[in-house]
């Protein structure tokens, strides 16, 4: 390839996607986020961390704008442009899941979240992307329903000419940590592998050679056997050592560390109850057993980063919910990553539980890309 692949992104949420692709090595040139305090913090974090406006703008509105025959065609132009200028294209996005989430909903395609996961593979196969990311719970792979509609929006794409490979990733195993699981489905175009010179075998399947492995920083294996600290009463304000022979890097109590939290522009935003304090004081540190009322404990990874559906997560050692700031580093996310003073709680909280932990996003931006320039790079000249 003789430039940086170009990505239209949907569901963009506050970036963390984007923002793992963009420092791989691709250029987000076109976001599209429904949400309008979303889409005010993709913004705002941009400017903070002094990076360029996407080269084709913002879109506020919903992805089945783009079924609409003049948003349909806007797109097309900015798409056909980009090819003209002999860039790959490649659609990137995680639509709304709570209609396939064990927790959430659970009204599968039926529901109005569920729908907008058709809604982007029927965009795909029309606007036909070079390649494309899908990413979304693994709870689309967990019902006989579920598995069957995912397994419909696949062989849509597949008589489309992609060819695809998927995986059940664990965020903690790019770096990020938390444990959360998520499904990502990619494809690729046919004639797309072809350029790269890759034919797959008789009974060969993209999975096969595509490098899932390459990017992972450890495997869940090894992170599941470290001797992670146990259940301990909450001290307000107490310390407590590290144990041997877990990895630190891996800690709520390293990454509020590394990200400075309680300096952090965010770090005085969070949640004060109208009740419940002396709750507070009685979860141990590490009890994260429950639905709700989670306390994190400071040497361990933290559970799935998510805030909806009364879900309240505790800090370690301090007798309150985690603030943005701390909710934003479990997220993985750099230092320099704010979000605006003025979005309410409910918006922050929201937008940063949504999102793909920057770490792993940025694994699999560099895998996608990694294999994208194993091939023979010969052919993308003079398309």
């Amino acid at each position: 390839m003789n430039r940086a692949p170009t990505i239209f992104s949907f569901f963009s949420g506050a970036g963390f996607l984007d923002l793992g692709f963009e420092k791989s090595g691709f250029n987000v040139a076109f976001v599209n986020e429904y949400h309008r305090p979303f889409l005010e913090t993709y913004i705002h974090s941009r400017k903070i961390m002094g990076m360029a406006e996407p080269e084709y703008g913002y879109h506020l509105g919903d992805i089945t704008e783009f079924e609409r025959m003049t948003e349909s065609e806007h797109l097309s132009k900015l798409i056909n442009k980009t090819r003209r200028e002999n860039r790959l294209v490649g659609f990137i996005g995680g639509p709304p899941c709570p209609d396939f989430s064990v927790g959430g909903k659970n009204k599968g395609h039926e529901g109005e979240n569920g729908r907008l996961s058709a809604t982007y593979v029927d965009l795909i196969c029309k606007q036909t992307p070079d390649f494309f990311l899908f990413e979304n719970v693994k709870g689309l792979w967990r019902t006989k329903k579920h598995k069957a509609f995912y397994n419909l929006m696949k062989e849509k794409l597949h008589s489309h000419n992609y060819v695809t490979t998927e995986r059940l990733i664990n965020s903690i195993e790019y770096g990020a940590p938390q444990y959360r699981e998520r499904i990502i489905l990619i494809g690729f175009k046919k004639d797309l592998l072809t350029k790269m010179g890759i034919k797959l075998e008789a009974g060969q399947t993209l999975t096969d050679i595509f490098p899932w492995e390459q990017h992972l920083k450890y495997h869940i294996a090894d992170i599941n056997a470290m001797p992670w600290s146990e259940m301990e009463p909450f001290v307000e304000n107490g310390e407590r050592e590290k144990p041997d022979a877990i990895n630190e890097k891996l800690t709520v109590n390293f990454w509020f560390e590394k990200n400075d939290v309680e300096n952090h522009p965010n770090g005085h935003q969070h949640f004060t109850p109208k009740a419940g304090l002396a709750r507070f004081l009685i979860i141990p540190e590490g009890d994260d057993s429950k639905k709700s009322y989670k306390r994190l404990h400071r040497w361990r990874p933290s559970p799935t980063v998510a805030y909806g559906n009364n879900e309240v997560h505790l800090h370690p050692y301090k007798a309150r919910r985690l603030s943005v700031a701390e909710a934003l580093a479990l997220q993985s996310l750099p230092k320099e990553f704010e979000l605006p003073q003025d979005i309410t709680l409910s918006n922050a909280f929201k937008t940063v539980g949504n999102g793909v932990p920057f770490e792993a996003s940025k694994g699999i931006a560099e895998t996608i890309l990694d294999f994208m320039n194993a091939g023979d790079n010969s052919n993308f000249e003079n398309d």
